[in-house]
Protein backbone atom coordinates (compact mmCIF):
# COMPACT_ATOMS: atom_id res chain seq x y z
CA UNK A 1 0.00 0.00 0.00
CA UNK A 2 1.02 3.80 -0.45
CA UNK A 3 2.84 5.48 2.35
CA UNK A 4 0.12 7.95 3.88
CA UNK A 5 0.89 11.53 4.31
CA UNK A 6 1.03 12.30 7.79
CA UNK A 7 -1.70 15.23 7.43
CA UNK A 8 -4.11 12.06 7.39
CA UNK A 9 -3.38 10.29 10.60
CA UNK A 10 -6.04 10.29 13.04
CA UNK A 11 -5.71 12.64 15.34
CA UNK A 12 -4.41 10.77 18.83
CA UNK A 13 -7.47 12.24 21.36
CA UNK A 14 -10.19 11.04 18.22
CA UNK A 15 -9.04 7.37 18.37
CA UNK A 16 -8.44 6.92 21.72
CA UNK A 17 -12.48 6.82 22.47
CA UNK A 18 -12.27 3.70 19.53
CA UNK A 19 -14.31 1.01 20.16
CA UNK A 20 -12.03 -2.55 21.68
CA UNK A 21 -11.14 -4.55 18.42
CA UNK A 22 -12.47 -7.99 18.13
CA UNK A 23 -9.65 -10.40 19.53
CA UNK A 24 -8.57 -12.49 16.48
CA UNK A 25 -9.53 -9.95 13.91
CA UNK A 26 -6.36 -9.47 11.64
CA UNK A 27 -4.79 -6.32 9.99
CA UNK A 28 -6.05 -4.80 7.59
CA UNK A 29 -6.00 -3.11 4.05
CA UNK A 30 -7.06 0.84 2.41
CA UNK A 31 -9.78 2.19 -0.02
CA UNK A 32 -12.86 4.86 -1.08
CA UNK A 33 -16.19 4.88 -2.44
CA UNK A 34 -20.04 3.53 -1.99
CA UNK A 35 -21.01 2.29 -5.16
CA UNK A 36 -22.50 3.44 -8.85
CA UNK A 37 -20.55 6.27 -10.36
CA UNK A 38 -21.88 8.07 -12.82
CA UNK A 39 -22.04 11.76 -14.08
CA UNK A 40 -23.00 14.32 -11.02
CA UNK A 41 -20.41 17.64 -10.65
CA UNK A 42 -17.82 17.14 -8.17
CA UNK A 43 -18.47 20.47 -6.27
CA UNK A 44 -21.49 19.06 -5.07
CA UNK A 45 -21.26 19.09 -1.00
CA UNK A 46 -22.43 16.54 0.79
CA UNK A 47 -25.15 16.80 3.44
CA UNK A 48 -26.57 14.19 5.66
CA UNK A 49 -30.13 13.65 5.71
CA UNK A 50 -32.53 12.67 8.69
CA UNK A 51 -32.26 9.54 7.80
CA UNK A 52 -28.08 9.22 7.19
CA UNK A 53 -27.91 11.16 10.60
CA UNK A 54 -30.33 8.45 12.16
CA UNK A 55 -27.67 5.46 11.16
CA UNK A 56 -24.86 7.16 12.84
CA UNK A 57 -26.11 6.93 16.32
CA UNK A 58 -23.77 5.49 18.76
CA UNK A 59 -21.43 5.31 16.01
CA UNK A 60 -18.16 3.39 17.06
CA UNK A 61 -14.66 5.65 16.57
CA UNK A 62 -11.73 4.89 14.17
CA UNK A 63 -10.56 1.71 15.15
CA UNK A 64 -7.05 -0.01 15.38
CA UNK A 65 -6.31 -0.90 11.99
CA UNK A 66 -6.90 2.89 11.12
CA UNK A 67 -4.45 3.62 13.50
CA UNK A 68 -1.93 0.58 11.88
CA UNK A 69 -2.60 2.19 8.74
CA UNK A 70 -2.31 5.69 9.53
CA UNK A 71 -5.24 6.61 7.66
CA UNK A 72 -8.04 9.36 8.13
CA UNK A 73 -11.53 7.73 8.03
CA UNK A 74 -14.46 9.76 6.31
CA UNK A 75 -16.92 10.69 8.63
CA UNK A 76 -19.40 8.63 9.21
CA UNK A 77 -22.31 11.15 8.50
CA UNK A 78 -20.84 11.57 5.37
CA UNK A 79 -20.57 7.35 4.38
CA UNK A 80 -24.30 7.04 5.46
CA UNK A 81 -25.11 10.30 3.72
CA UNK A 82 -23.64 10.81 0.26
CA UNK A 83 -24.59 7.68 -1.32
CA UNK A 84 -24.64 6.30 -5.09
CA UNK A 85 -27.55 4.39 -5.57
CA UNK A 86 -29.69 4.77 -8.57
CA UNK A 87 -32.38 2.20 -7.64
CA UNK A 88 -33.42 4.79 -5.33
CA UNK A 89 -33.07 7.79 -6.57
CA UNK A 90 -29.94 9.78 -8.68
CA UNK A 91 -28.94 12.19 -6.10
CA UNK A 92 -26.37 11.06 -3.94
CA UNK A 93 -27.87 13.06 -0.65
CA UNK A 94 -31.24 11.65 -0.78
CA UNK A 95 -30.97 8.24 -0.91
CA UNK A 96 -30.85 7.58 2.84
CA UNK A 97 -34.26 9.22 2.65
CA UNK A 98 -35.69 7.04 0.35
CA UNK A 99 -33.92 4.02 1.46
CA UNK A 100 -35.02 4.35 5.45
CA UNK A 101 -37.67 1.46 4.94
CA UNK A 102 -35.89 -0.56 2.86
CA UNK A 103 -36.28 -4.15 3.88
CA UNK A 104 -33.26 -6.51 4.01
CA UNK A 105 -34.42 -9.67 6.05
CA UNK A 106 -35.37 -11.85 5.14
CA UNK A 107 -32.52 -12.00 1.86
CA UNK A 108 -31.42 -15.06 -0.04
CA UNK A 109 -28.67 -14.72 -2.54
CA UNK A 110 -28.14 -17.21 -5.50
CA UNK A 111 -24.88 -18.54 -6.36
CA UNK A 112 -24.81 -20.81 -9.64
CA UNK A 113 -23.64 -20.90 -13.06
CA UNK A 114 -20.49 -22.79 -13.94
CA UNK A 115 -20.21 -24.69 -9.96
CA UNK A 116 -20.71 -28.12 -8.78
CA UNK A 117 -22.47 -27.50 -5.47
CA UNK A 118 -24.71 -24.36 -6.46
CA UNK A 119 -26.34 -22.86 -3.00
CA UNK A 120 -28.85 -20.86 -1.77
CA UNK A 121 -27.51 -18.53 0.99
CA UNK A 122 -29.91 -16.92 3.39
CA UNK A 123 -28.91 -13.65 5.26
CA UNK A 124 -28.11 -15.75 8.43
CA UNK A 125 -25.87 -18.48 6.48
CA UNK A 126 -23.89 -14.43 4.70
CA UNK A 127 -23.69 -13.48 8.33
CA UNK A 128 -22.40 -16.71 9.49
CA UNK A 129 -18.89 -16.19 7.33
CA UNK A 130 -16.03 -14.84 9.39
CA UNK A 131 -16.14 -11.33 9.58
CA UNK A 132 -13.19 -9.21 10.03
CA UNK A 133 -12.88 -5.63 9.41
CA UNK A 134 -10.42 -3.93 6.10
CA UNK A 135 -10.27 0.07 5.93
CA UNK A 136 -10.35 0.94 2.43
CA UNK A 137 -9.70 3.85 0.19
CA UNK A 138 -12.32 3.70 -2.48
CA UNK A 139 -12.60 6.30 -5.60
CA UNK A 140 -15.32 7.12 -7.94
CA UNK A 141 -15.07 8.06 -11.22
CA UNK A 142 -16.31 11.39 -10.50
CA UNK A 143 -12.85 11.66 -8.81
CA UNK A 144 -13.71 11.65 -5.58
CA UNK A 145 -12.39 9.39 -2.58
CA UNK A 146 -13.63 7.89 0.74
CA UNK A 147 -11.75 5.82 3.45
CA UNK A 148 -14.19 3.21 5.26
CA UNK A 149 -13.88 0.75 7.43
CA UNK A 150 -15.61 -2.41 5.84
CA UNK A 151 -16.87 -5.05 7.88
CA UNK A 152 -17.47 -8.19 5.70
CA UNK A 153 -15.36 -11.89 4.19
CA UNK A 154 -13.54 -12.44 0.93
CA UNK A 155 -15.60 -13.22 -1.53
CA UNK A 156 -13.15 -16.02 -2.16
CA UNK A 157 -14.92 -17.97 0.54
CA UNK A 158 -18.24 -18.18 -0.26
CA UNK A 159 -16.87 -19.01 -4.03
CA UNK A 160 -15.02 -22.02 -2.95
CA UNK A 161 -18.09 -23.68 -1.84
CA UNK A 162 -20.03 -23.86 -4.69
CA UNK A 163 -16.99 -25.47 -6.49
CA UNK A 164 -16.28 -23.86 -9.66
CA UNK A 165 -15.82 -25.46 -12.77
CA UNK A 166 -12.71 -25.62 -15.13
CA UNK A 167 -14.95 -23.52 -17.78
CA UNK A 168 -15.96 -20.75 -15.11
CA UNK A 169 -13.32 -17.71 -16.24
CA UNK A 170 -16.16 -14.71 -14.78
CA UNK A 171 -18.12 -13.49 -11.57
CA UNK A 172 -21.60 -12.38 -12.89
CA UNK A 173 -23.47 -10.13 -10.06
CA UNK A 174 -26.95 -9.01 -9.76
CA UNK A 175 -28.67 -6.26 -7.68
CA UNK A 176 -32.40 -6.75 -6.43
CA UNK A 177 -35.06 -4.73 -8.37
CA UNK A 178 -37.88 -4.24 -6.27
CA UNK A 179 -40.01 -1.10 -7.85
CA UNK A 180 -42.31 -1.45 -4.41
CA UNK A 181 -39.39 -0.34 -2.49
CA UNK A 182 -36.90 1.11 -5.22
CA UNK A 183 -38.49 3.99 -6.96
CA UNK A 184 -35.46 4.60 -8.63
CA UNK A 185 -36.46 1.76 -11.29
CA UNK A 186 -38.99 4.09 -12.46
CA UNK A 187 -36.19 5.76 -14.06
CA UNK A 188 -34.57 4.31 -17.05
CA UNK A 189 -31.04 5.69 -16.54
CA UNK A 190 -30.06 1.95 -16.61
CA UNK A 191 -31.19 -1.09 -17.64
CA UNK A 192 -32.46 -2.47 -14.87
CA UNK A 193 -31.46 -5.15 -12.69
CA UNK A 194 -27.91 -3.69 -12.10
CA UNK A 195 -25.25 -6.16 -13.07
CA UNK A 196 -21.55 -6.03 -12.52
CA UNK A 197 -18.44 -8.45 -13.18
CA UNK A 198 -15.13 -9.50 -12.34
CA UNK A 199 -12.65 -11.90 -14.02
CA UNK A 200 -12.22 -14.64 -11.86
CA UNK A 201 -8.93 -14.21 -10.26
CA UNK A 202 -10.09 -10.50 -9.09
CA UNK A 203 -12.85 -12.00 -7.42
CA UNK A 204 -10.41 -14.56 -5.86
CA UNK A 205 -8.04 -11.58 -4.72
CA UNK A 206 -7.49 -11.70 -1.04
CA UNK A 207 -8.46 -7.79 -1.30
CA UNK A 208 -12.05 -8.20 -2.86
CA UNK A 209 -14.76 -8.87 -0.08
CA UNK A 210 -18.01 -8.93 0.49
CA UNK A 211 -19.52 -6.10 2.96
CA UNK A 212 -21.66 -6.72 5.48
CA UNK A 213 -21.37 -3.13 7.47
CA UNK A 214 -18.95 -0.77 8.06
CA UNK A 215 -17.56 1.64 10.82
CA UNK A 216 -18.80 -1.68 13.42
CA UNK A 217 -22.36 -1.66 12.68
CA UNK A 218 -24.52 -3.75 9.91
CA UNK A 219 -24.54 -1.87 6.50
CA UNK A 220 -27.38 0.80 6.23
CA UNK A 221 -29.66 0.02 3.44
CA UNK A 222 -28.33 3.73 1.55
CA UNK A 223 -24.86 2.06 1.97
CA UNK A 224 -26.29 -1.46 0.37
CA UNK A 225 -27.71 -3.82 2.75
CA UNK A 226 -27.44 -6.39 3.38
CA UNK A 227 -24.63 -7.77 1.40
CA UNK A 228 -22.44 -5.79 -1.12
CA UNK A 229 -19.21 -6.07 -3.08
CA UNK A 230 -15.91 -3.98 -2.07
CA UNK A 231 -12.75 -4.05 -4.31
CA UNK A 232 -10.60 -1.36 -3.54
CA UNK A 233 -8.43 -1.10 -6.35
CA UNK A 234 -11.52 -0.20 -8.66
CA UNK A 235 -13.46 2.84 -9.41
CA UNK A 236 -16.93 2.53 -6.92
CA UNK A 237 -19.31 1.46 -9.63
CA UNK A 238 -17.84 -1.31 -9.20
CA UNK A 239 -19.37 -2.01 -5.85
CA UNK A 240 -22.32 -3.74 -6.63
CA UNK A 241 -24.83 -3.28 -3.87
CA UNK A 242 -27.83 -5.21 -2.13
CA UNK A 243 -26.93 -8.28 -3.77
CA UNK A 244 -29.18 -10.91 -4.67
CA UNK A 245 -27.30 -13.08 -7.41
CA UNK A 246 -23.93 -14.50 -8.17
CA UNK A 247 -23.33 -16.60 -11.33
CA UNK A 248 -20.21 -18.17 -12.72
CA UNK A 249 -19.97 -17.87 -16.47
CA UNK A 250 -17.34 -18.37 -19.23
CA UNK A 251 -18.22 -15.16 -21.39
CA UNK A 252 -17.44 -11.55 -19.99
CA UNK A 253 -20.43 -10.22 -18.66
CA UNK A 254 -22.00 -6.93 -19.89
CA UNK A 255 -22.55 -4.58 -16.57
CA UNK A 256 -24.61 -2.54 -16.55
CA UNK A 257 -22.36 0.73 -16.97
CA UNK A 258 -20.79 -0.44 -19.65
CA UNK A 259 -24.47 -0.88 -21.47
CA UNK A 260 -25.09 2.41 -20.82
CA UNK A 261 -21.89 4.03 -21.80
CA UNK A 262 -19.44 1.45 -23.49
CA UNK A 263 -16.90 4.84 -23.96
CA UNK A 264 -16.88 5.69 -20.90
CA UNK A 265 -17.11 2.92 -18.24
CA UNK A 266 -15.33 -0.12 -19.47
CA UNK A 267 -15.20 -3.90 -18.12
CA UNK A 268 -11.97 -3.49 -15.59
CA UNK A 269 -12.60 -0.11 -14.21
CA UNK A 270 -9.08 -0.15 -12.31
CA UNK A 271 -8.40 3.77 -11.02
CA UNK A 272 -5.55 4.84 -13.95
CA UNK A 273 -5.31 8.24 -13.35
CA UNK A 274 -3.42 8.13 -16.64
CA UNK A 275 -6.39 7.56 -18.84
CA UNK A 276 -8.67 10.31 -18.30
CA UNK A 277 -12.75 9.91 -18.19
CA UNK A 278 -14.34 11.47 -21.52
CA UNK A 279 -15.63 14.21 -19.39
CA UNK A 280 -12.83 15.07 -16.77
CA UNK A 281 -9.30 14.19 -15.39
CA UNK A 282 -8.53 11.03 -13.47
CA UNK A 283 -5.68 12.67 -12.26
CA UNK A 284 -6.80 13.86 -9.27
CA UNK A 285 -9.70 12.94 -6.49
CA UNK A 286 -11.39 15.28 -4.07
CA UNK A 287 -11.41 13.89 -0.63
CA UNK A 288 -15.00 13.35 1.13
CA UNK A 289 -14.88 14.63 4.68
CA UNK A 290 -12.24 17.21 4.07
CA UNK A 291 -12.33 18.61 0.65
CA UNK A 292 -8.79 18.44 -0.06
CA UNK A 293 -7.69 17.29 -3.32
CA UNK A 294 -4.71 14.61 -3.73
CA UNK A 295 -2.97 12.97 -6.46
CA UNK A 296 -5.16 9.50 -8.02
CA UNK A 297 -2.40 6.56 -7.63
CA UNK A 298 -2.53 3.58 -10.26
CA UNK A 299 -4.44 0.64 -8.52
CA UNK A 300 -5.71 3.53 -5.97
CA UNK A 301 -2.31 2.37 -4.35
CA UNK A 302 -2.94 -1.03 -4.38
CA UNK A 303 0.18 -2.35 -6.14
CA UNK A 304 -0.16 -5.59 -4.86
CA UNK A 305 -3.18 -6.25 -7.66
CA UNK A 306 -0.20 -5.33 -10.46
CA UNK A 307 0.77 -9.00 -11.65
CA UNK A 308 -3.06 -9.69 -12.97
CA UNK A 309 -2.65 -7.29 -15.49
CA UNK A 310 0.71 -7.75 -16.41
CA UNK A 311 1.38 -7.55 -20.39
CA UNK A 312 -1.90 -5.95 -20.42
CA UNK A 313 -3.12 -2.44 -22.43
CA UNK A 314 -4.80 -1.07 -19.36
CA UNK A 315 -5.74 2.27 -21.88
CA UNK A 316 -7.52 -0.15 -23.85
CA UNK A 317 -8.43 -2.89 -21.25
CA UNK A 318 -9.87 0.52 -18.87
Amino acid sequence: MSKIDPSEITPEHVYLNRRQLIAGMGALAAASLLGACASEPASEVPTPSAAASAATQAAPGPTAQAEQLQEKLTPLDDVAGYNNFYEFTLSKTRVAELAEDFKTSPWEVQVGGLVNNPQTFSLEDIMAFEQEERIYRMRCVEAWSMVIPWRGFRLSELLEIVQPTSQARYVRFETLADRSQMPGLKTPVLDWPYVEGLRMDEAMHDLTILATGLYGKDLPPQNGAPVRLVVPWKYGFKSIKSIVKIDLVAEMPVSSWMEAGPNEYGFYANVNPDVPHPRWSQATERVIGTGERRQTELFNGYYEVAPLYEGMDLEENF
